[in-house]
């Protein structure tokens, strides 16, 4: 029997003793394990891809955590990797049915485009969540009125009923803030996104009443960068930082686009983002400011 590899086993029993952030992260584990599995062994991306009767791109997808993996291919491709292990071979083998499994939000699919799945999958298991809006109150914090507001200034031809699945959706996605174990969010917030009236001045206030009693959370950082500082470093528009505790996930700049996503993780784009998240930071008025700068619209409001 072969021995259970240093950095293999012990992340992939974690994972099924604690499961975090639902299929997205389980994909993306399961495919790290089987890429230095191939790597350690020497096989090549073509050997592997003829075990499982797939393509280069097959294994590249898989192996980036972009797709799930039927268990029969990962029982080949443990097989060619030489694991023989039985108790090695079962874990990989639960965690590929785990990642087939759907989350929470997929009963939202109907509404949901599949490039804001996986971030809601890396937002689930993140524990570092940084992020900054220069248009909007950040989706994690927004009250119910507000999200609607948004959701119908983004949709306007939907239907009512839609508006509302899309506002629960919101909704339970901020859970995550409150559970035990949440990630520490830290958010800076352009002072065009507080002033901007969306939904009128009772959902303005409503809005403002729950980033002051959010502030007081012991997992959240809130910042405000005032139109006094000019312009500001992130000015190309929304950037949010993911950071992991487990080893096998690197951090992630997640960029929203009108239809669509990027997911970055290299450590070139990861180090610029980062730098520029710094300076605002910097630049922004510090967190103490923050309840008597809110305090001041509220009062504005009337």
């Amino acid at each position: 029997m072969t021995a259970a590899r240093p950095g293999l086993e012990p992340s992939i029993r974690r994972f099924l003793e604690h499961p975090q952030g639902g299929p997205t992260v389980l994909r993306i584990v399961l495919g790290t394990q089987l890429r230095k599995l191939r790597e350690a062994r020497g096989v090549s991306v073509k050997a592997a891809a003829e075990a499982i009767r797939g393509s280069h791109a097959k294994i590249s997808r898989l192996e980036l955590g972009r797709v799930g993996c039927k268990e029969r291919d990962v029982a080949d491709l443990l097989t060619l990797y030489n694991v023989t292990d039985e108790n090695e071979r079962q874990d990989f083998l639960a965690l590929a049915r785990r990642a087939t499994e759907p989350g929470w939000w997929h009963q939202y699919s109907d509404i949901l485009p599949g490039w804001f799945e996986t971030h809601l999958g890396l937002e689930e298991a993140a524990s570092v969540i940084r992020t900054y809006e220069n248009q909007f109150v950040p989706g994690l914090l927004q009250t119910e009125g507000y999200a609607r507001a948004v959701t119908y200034l983004g949709h306007p031809r939907a239907a009512a009923s839609e508006i509302e699945r899309r506002v629960r959706l919101r909704m339970t996605r901020q859970e995550l803030l409150h559970r035990p174990g949440a990630p520490r969010l830290w958010a800076v917030l352009d002072e065009a996104a507080l002033r901007r009236p969306l939904g009128g001045n009772a959902v303005m206030r409503e809005q403002i009443e729950h980033l002051i009693e959010m502030s007081q959370r012991p997992n959240i950082v809130l910042q405000v960068a005032p139109f006094s500082i000019g312009g500001v470093s992130a000015a190309g528009g929304p950037i949010t930082i993911l950071r992991f505790l487990e080893p096998d996930l690197p951090d992630i700049v997640y960029l929203e686009q009108l239809t669509s996503a990027l997911y970055l993780d290299k450590q070139e784009d990861l180090d610029n983002y980062l730098a520029v998240m710094d300076r605002l930071c910097a630049e922004a008025d510090q967190p103490s400011s923050t309840v008597p700068f809110l305090e001041k619209i509220l009062a504005e409001l009337g």
